[in-house]
């Protein structure tokens, strides 16, 4: 092969051997470990997951932070970039097949298992022998065995249309201000995209702050919790989930302010806050099927 046809092979970086991923296995290893102790009422053992998430959030922004450096280092190519874009194709995707399993429960539960403790055709027996007085509803604001002095316990069913549609109006604006933002870098207007993106933020903060609010209203007035049966539990499932994939996403949003504030980012070199772009629609579109699924219907 000629010089000349050589030079046509973009160069990949590939980087030095890091102890990073040996890190990241401990960690992964003491959150998985503390969590379980937790689930099991070992509470006093709690410090172990947050030793396991420490050493994640070292692991995650010693990694990044080189990232960082090494593309402002212009060591990257054009095929890296490209691999960048597929890694987080896959990601997204796989966060689809993440939700499509809870909102798969939530339908199994609601239009099979209903029917069935209902007394449907092809279960009338499990109806009448365990829970004949009981007529499936939804929400379910009551377990059947508490028809049968079984197992007395009921609770709300929670609203859709106080904060849940607050905070429903405040991601589908904050996707328009991402949108702002983003055609603001093209443009290199840096102001706007600071400001914007700021913004942004600064939504996906007050969104947590009301949900953790329509949590405490849930726990201590209405008697919703994880344990109210099967609604409950697809409840903060689907809506807790959600609100940990917004969490990380506004932290997205504020590392992507300060990066813009620093001028890290260029119309044709700009695929972090790209990807922070897409990961913020994908968390606001997977809320709007939430709403729609868990609080209206």
């Amino acid at each position: 092969m000629s010089e000349q046809e050589n030079t046509e092979y973009e160069k990949y970086y590939v980087p030095a051997q890091s102890k990073l991923p040996f890190i990241g296995s401990i960690g992964l290893l003491l959150t998985a470990y503390g969590a379980a102790r937790m689930v099991q009422g070992n509470y006093p053992e709690a410090y172990i997951l947050y030793l396991g998430l420490a050493v994640l959030i070292y692991m995650l922004s010693t990694w990044w932070s080189s990232t960082i450096r090494e593309s402002r280092d212009g060591l990257y190519s054009a095929q890296m970039s490209r691999s960048f874009r597929q890694g987080m194709i896959w990601f997204i995707t796989s966060e689809v097949m993440f939700f499509a399993a809870f909102f798969g429960a939530l339908f199994y539960g609601r239009v099979l298992v209903m029917e069935w403790l209902g007394g449907s055709s092809n279960n009338a027996a499990t109806h009448d022998f365990l829970y004949p007085d009981w007529v499936p509803s939804w929400p379910m604001t009551a377990t059947p065995g508490e028809l049968n002095n079984d197992a007395p316990k009921s609770w709300e069913a929670m609203g859709a249309w106080g904060l849940p549609a607050i905070n429903t109006a405040i991601l589908l604006f904050s996707s328009f201000t991402l949108t702002i933002a983003h055609h603001a870098l093209l443009e290199k207007n840096r102001q706007t995209l600071i400001l914007f993106t700021a913004i942004t933020a600064a939504l996906g903060c007050i969104f947590l702050g009301l949900q953790v609010w329509e949590y405490i209203h849930a726990y201590q007035e209405m008697g919703l919790t994880l344990g109210s049966g099967f609604y409950g539990s697809t409840f903060f499932m689907l809506t807790g989930f959600h609100g940990l994939h917004v969490t990380v996403g506004t932290i997205f949003l504020i590392v992507m302010t300060l990066r813009c504030a620093k001028g890290h980012f260029t119309p044709k070199d700009h695929f972090a806050y790209e990807a922070g772009a897409w990961y913020w629609h994908f968390v606001d579109v997977v809320w709007v099927l939430l709403f729609i699924f868990v609080y209206v219907l």
